[in-house]
């Protein structure tokens, strides 16, 4: 049954189940969806919109949830369509009713904005982890070879020797702007 079954009698199909499907590529947002309801959860109870004995039952049961995700006791159905609905799904099979609740007050556009955010905010730190190293390892070679001479290029053709060191922190600057 649909999570928002509506008034169809039928079914839907297969193809229009899996065009409407995300969960092929956001299910990798599982940590950053959890991380966003944990503090959902809290901001509820703080804005009294649930008792903070519900946000704690349902902040426990989602750390049960990316638990189970975690160990590989999941599996996301397509049918729940998205990361957010297979999360409400787990959620709800996990302590009831009350996982529903978590919805209020905010909806899926709100839910893949703070997702998005959070996941692109931990892949930015990963990728500055890596331009640090990567530039490490172009000092390291430039240090080898600054006697190692080498055609300097200007407009694709050929102009003043420069050695290789030099060539090789043009590329070091390069990542030093991107770092910026």
């Amino acid at each position: 049954m649909k999570l928002w079954g509506g008034r169809f009698a039928k079914s839907t199909d297969s193809v229009v189940e899996d065009f409407h499907s995300s969960i092929s590529f956001d299910a990798r947002l599982y940590k950053q969806d959890i991380t966003g309801s944990l503090a959902h959860a809290q901001m509820l109870a703080d804005c009294a919109i649930i008792t903070q004995d519900e946000a704690d039952q349902i902040k426990r049961g989602l750390l049960l949830v990316l638990e189970d995700i975690e160990n590989g006791r999941c599996r996301f159905e397509v049918e729940a369509e998205d990361i957010h609905m297979n999360i409400e799904k787990l959620l709800t099979e996990k302590i009831g009713g009350l996982g529903k609740k978590l919805h209020t007050a905010r909806s899926r556009n709100d839910q893949v904005a703070v997702d998005t955010r959070l996941w692109f905010k931990a892949e930015v730190a990963e990728i500055f982890d890596l331009l640090k190293a990567l530039e490490q390892e172009i000092i390291a070679l430039a240090k080898q070879h600054d006697k190692t001479i080498m055609p300097g290029y200007t407009h694709l053709q050929r102009a003043q020797p420069i050695s290789f060191a030099h060539h090789l922190l043009a590329y070091f600057n390069m990542f030093a702007r991107d770092l910026e």
